[in-house]
């Protein structure tokens, strides 16, 4: 069975409840948290499928990786059905599929810039207008970090979609010309 299959079944149906109780962006909290505590670390998805570990550690170890509370009952009757369907090895994916969900519903991107050194606040201003002028009205969730490796200028990923303006690019650039 394809493995992306489950993760996004489930996803969309944890969406439709939570948009029926008003939670949608609450669990998209939830998950956008579980999903770079996965990707932050790769034990916690070895965790999630080792058979000597209970359903309710597991259950407490994605409601903490999550940073969920108390009142996020959605969130925890969710696990206790992934657990119940022995699911709960599928967190990873499911989170994943969800915030793409959620981010395609509500016309999201992503937008990370890549900068070789730190852009001055201007700066950053006039590439945010630029980067939102492009995105036709969309919102975006923007971060950005320095590479000194560019040598100089930027690199902005908008989810997909790459644009490499940095003085290393267009060093590798004309070094293939020279080759040709």
């Amino acid at each position: 069975m394809n493995e992306g299959l489950i993760p996004r079944r489930y996803a969309k149906a944890l969406y439709e409840v939570a948009v029926e109780r008003g939670q949608a962006e609450r669990l998209y909290v939830l998950m956008t948290s579980m999903e770079h505590q996965f990707e932050a670390a790769p034990a916690l998805a070895t965790t999630l499928s080792n058979p000597f570990v209970g359903d309710a550690d597991k259950i407490a170890l994605l409601l903490t990786a999550a940073g969920a509370s108390d009142s996020d009952s959605i969130f925890a009757d969710f696990l206790r059905l992934l657990a119940e369907n022995k699911r709960l090895d599928f967190a990873p994916g499911i989170s994943r599929a969800y915030t793409l969900l959620y981010r395609q519903e509500r016309d999201i991107y992503r937008v990370h810039v890549v900068s070789a050194a730190p852009l001055a606040d201007d700066q950053e201003k006039r590439l945010k207008s630029f980067i939102e002028g492009h995105l036709n009205g969309a919102s975006m969730e923007y971060t950005s970090s320095v590479d000194p490796g560019l040598i100089g200028g930027f690199v902005v990923n908008v989810d997909n979609e790459r644009l490499d303006a940095s003085v290393r690019q267009q060093l590798q650039q004309m070094r293939q010309q020279l080759i040709q």
